[in-house]
C-alpha cells in the first residue's frame, strides 16, 4: 500500500452499523461541495486500509479535503507539506507511533488532533493528551460521532482565532494562578505552564465560576460543544491532564457530579487589568 492514499471507498460505521453519508459524490473532488467542511483539510493517519478508506470516504462526503498516510514518517512528511487543519491519528503505527507523530507535527505548527486508539486504557489517553492531542476516540467507534467531533474541533479552533484578535483586557488571577486570555498563556506559582488549546479552554470554563461545581455534561457542552453524555470520559481525562500541569489540588472532584476550580482559603477573586470586578474573567 502506498504511503499516502486518496482512494474512495464505502463509508460504513466502524461499530458495525451502516450510517448514511451527508452527500454522495462519486468521482468528484471534495472542494466542489458546499458543506460545513468545505475547504477544510484533514489528514487521516491509519495503517488499517479498511478503516482509513472508510474514514476518508465519509469525510469527503461531508465536504472535507482528505489526505491519508499509513505510517509515522509519511504522516509527518504529509503534514509538513500539506498543512492540514485537522489530524485524525491512530496511536499504533509502523515507523514510529502516533504519539511521536503528534509531538513532531505540533512542534512544527499547532494543529487540532483527534487520536484513535484500540485500547480503552486511560494511561494511553493521558499520554496522548500530554503530547498535544485535543480529543480521542476508542475503536470501534461511530462514524457519525467521528465526523461530529471533527466539526467540533475545527469550530473551537475558529473561535479561538477570533478570540485572539478581539481585545479582552487584563488577566484572570486566582491566587498564584494567572490566566492571560489574550495571549492564551497560563502561569502557576510563577512558572509558565504549556497547555493545549483544549486544556486552556477547559481551565477558562472552570475559572469563570471559581469554586462552583460544573457537571461533566456542562463542561462537555461548553468546551467541546458536544451534547452527548457518552463523551464524559473525555472530560475526565482532560481534567487529569490539566491537573498534572497546574497542580492536582487546584481542581476539586465532586464524585458523581463534576469538577470545580479551587481558590486559596479566604480568596474572593481578583482580575488584573482595566476595570474588571472581583472574579470576572
Amino acid at each position: 500500500m502506498d504511503r499516502n492514499h486518496q482512494e474512495k471507498a464505502p463509508s460504513p460505521s466502524l461499530n458495525g452499523h451502516a450510517e448514511p453519508a451527508a452527500a454522495e459524490r462519486p468521482g468528484h473532488h471534495s472542494a466542489t461541495v458546499t458543506t460545513p467542511g468545505a475547504q477544510r483539510r484533514v489528514l487521516v493517519v491509519e495503517d488499517d486500509p479498511t478503516i482509513v478508506e472508510a474514514i476518508a470516504a465519509r469525510l469527503r462526503a461531508e465536504g472535507f479535503l482528505v489526505q491519508t498516510a499509513a505510517d509515522g514518517p509519511a504522516a509527518v512528511e504529509t503534514a509538513t507539506a500539506w498543512h492540514p487543519d485537522l489530524l485524525i491519528l491512530d496511536v499504533m503505527l509502523p515507523g514510529f507511533d502516533g504519539l511521536e507523530v503528534c509531538r513532531r507535527v505540533q512542534a512544527q505548527r499547532p494543529v487540532p488532533v483527534l487520536m484513535l486508539t484500540a485500547r480503552d486504557d486511560e494511561t494511553d489517553m493521558l499520554v496522548g493528551l500530554g503530547v498535544g492531542a485535543d480529543d480521542y476516540m476508542t475503536k470501534p467507534f461511530s462514524m457519525r460521532e467521528l465526523v461530529a467531533r471533527s466539526h467540533v474541533l475545527l469550530r473551537r479552533i475558529e473561535r479561538a482565532a477570533v478570540a485572539a484578535t478581539t481585545p479582552r483586557p487584563g488577566s484572570v488571577r486566582l491566587g498564584d494562578l494567572e490566566i492571560d486570555r489574550t495571549q492564551r498563556r497560563v502561569r502557576a506559582a510563577g512558572k509558565d505552564i504549556h497547555l493545549t488549546p483544549t486544556e486552556f479552554d477547559l481551565l477558562m470554563c472552570l475559572a469563570r465560576s471559581p469554586r462552583a461545581v460544573l457537571t461533566r455534561e456542562q463542561l462537555l457542552a461548553e468546551v467541546w460543544d458536544w451534547a452527548d453524555a457518552s463523551g464524559t470520559r473525555t472530560v475526565d481525562s482532560h481534567v487529569k491532564a490539566l491537573r498534572r500541569k497546574i497542580g492536582a489540588e487546584r481542581i476539586r472532584t465532586v464524585h458523581g457530579v463534576g469538577y470545580a476550580l479551587e481558590t486559596p482559603p479566604g480568596f474572593a477573586g481578583e482580575s488584573a487589568g482595566r476595570g474588571q470586578g472581583p472574579g470576572e474573567v
